[in-house]
This record gives C-alpha cells, sequence and structure tokens, in this order.
C-alpha cells in the first residue's frame, strides 16, 4: 500500500505542515487500531486515511484523520495534503467530493497551477469568559476568549502580531486545560504587524493532550479565525499567516456558513506501507 508525506500550505519543502496520506483500496475501512498505529509511527500532526467509494455514492472518497494519539473530527491540512496527491498521483482535477464522519461532505477543488482550495463549513466562535489558568498556561493576557463548539476549540484574541509570537506556552497547563474544560485545542490569534503584508493576521494552535504540542499550519482552525477576522476587518477574504516555525499561508474567503480555504502543497516523501 503506497503513503505519501505532504507539506500543505506551502510552496516549498520543509515548510508548512506536513501530513501522512494513505490512499486504501475499495472496500470496508482497516481496523481503527492499525490506522491509530500508522498515524503515531509517522507522528505528523495528522495523518489522513481515504476510502474510494461506489460510483453511486455521495462522495467520491471517504476520509479519516489521526493524530499521533487520536482520531481527529477535522483536519484541513490533512485533507488538503489528499487532494494534492489525488491530483498529483491519479491526476484528478477540480472538485473531489469526501465523506467525513463529523462534517458531512467536504469538497476540495484543485486547479491545473497547483492550488487546492477546501470547501469547509464555518465554525463561527461566541464570548465566552477567560478559563482558569489560561493566562498562566500560555503566559499571555487575552483581550477576549471565544469558543467554536462546532470543533471543540477556544480563540484566544491578543493584542499585537508580537504577543502571538512570543507566546510561550506551558504544556503540561495547556494540556490540563483542554482535557479540564473538553476542548481540543488553543488558537491564539492578532492583527499583523502593519498594514500591507502579505497577510492579515497571524495565529499559533495549541493541541498538547492530542499529541500536537504546536501544530505548524492548521487548517481547521481558520474555519474559526475566518468569520471572526472577517468581522472584525469588514471583508470577507483575507490571508492568515500562521506564525509556527515552519510558517505557512492561508487564502480565507466566507461564503455564508461556508469557508474557503486555499493553499498550496509540496510531497516530499513517497513510499509502501509494509505492516
Amino acid at each position: 500500500m503506497r503513503f505519501h508525506v505532504v507539506d500543505a500550505f506551502t510552496d516549498r519543502a520543509f515548510a508548512g505542515n506536513p501530513a501522512g496520506v494513505c490512499l486504501l483500496p475499495a472496500g470496508p475501512w482497516p481496523a481503527d487500531a492499525w490506522m491509530q498505529q500508522v498515524a503515531a509511527e509517522m507522528n505528523h500532526s495528522e495523518t489522513a486515511f481515504a476510502l474510494p467509494l461506489p460510483a453511486k455514492a455521495e462522495a467520491d472518497w471517504a476520509i479519516r484523520w489521526f493524530t499521533p494519539l487520536v482520531e481527529a473530527k477535522l483536519c484541513g491540512h490533512a485533507t488538503l495534503a489528499t487532494a494534492h496527491v489525488l491530483r498529483t498521483e491519479r491526476g484528478l482535477l477540480g472538485a473531489v467530493r469526501f465523506s467525513s464522519r463529523q462534517h458531512g461532505i467536504l469538497v476540495t477543488h484543485a486547479d491545473e497551477e497547483g492550488s487546492i482550495t477546501l470547501d469547509f463549513p464555518a465554525a463561527p466562535g461566541t464570548a465566552t469568559p477567560v478559563p482558569d489558568g489560561l493566562p498562566e498556561a500560555l503566559a499571555a493576557q487575552p483581550e477576549a476568549t471565544l469558543h467554536a463548539p462546532a470543533l471543540g476549540d477556544l480563540l484566544v484574541v491578543l493584542p499585537d502580531e508580537a504577543t502571538v509570537r512570543a507566546v510561550t506556552p506551558d504544556w503540561e497547563a495547556v494540556a490540563d486545560l483542554t482535557r479540564r474544560t473538553g476542548l481540543r485545542g488553543v488558537i491564539v490569534t492578532g492583527p499583523s504587524a502593519e498594514p500591507g503584508l502579505e497577510y492579515d493576521f497571524v495565529s499559533r494552535f495549541f493541541a498538547p493532550a492530542s499529541g500536537i504540542p504546536e501544530d505548524p499550519v492548521t487548517g481547521s482552525a481558520h474555519t474559526v479565525l475566518a468569520p471572526y477576522w472577517s468581522a472584525r476587518l469588514g471583508r470577507d477574504r483575507l490571508t492568515g499567516l500562521q506564525a509556527s516555525e515552519r510558517t505557512g499561508l492561508v487564502r480565507t474567503a466566507l461564503h455564508g456558513d461556508r469557508v474557503h480555504l486555499s493553499g498550496r502543497a509540496v510531497s516530499v516523501m513517497d513510499g509502501t506501507l509494509r505492516a
């Protein structure tokens, strides 16, 4: 069985967010325990498993995502990576429909130049009190916090880009907070340092309880970020920079209750699964 490693939301190798991609043969899903073991072996923030569906199904492929520790409800960068593999290995351009367990049909669109757009449900947040221990866990004082129940994320708004970049999480404290409050992860965000940059806002994403201390580029987090920043900045089309060590750009476009997330991807490795 072929296996691929793809750097997503970047146009160069060793940047963006690496994802494992496994295109399964037609038939039933393999055992969950096996997929979890493969994801742990690859040790990327997410590994996507895609299963081809019959011709008359409502989608073309079923898709699931696993972190090294748990099955994820939604993953943007691994979905983009899967669409990239389908484009480069199978020649599939245009729309591909993926059936997900938690979020229905997700559509990707790959163009001939290599840009891929994800059509995901928006996950707007609602204002919520600052959880006990959050400022200490992040070593930063939030301006506001919003809960996005669709994903289980907490959006933490900080005053500026420099503060976002300077956050130094206490991983054990963040993991304890997310377990205690039932969160998937914590997104910190702030405005770009100055007008005219290639991005409008910055973010970082932390999910240590799921085996992802800091995710390099989190597509799904931008389904929370896009509605927030579009409302704040008064524009439906924005670009976010995830300010991790690897960094990556995510172009966002808000369309009612949907968010289009666009980026590029680069294949860096492929091989054969023998187990």
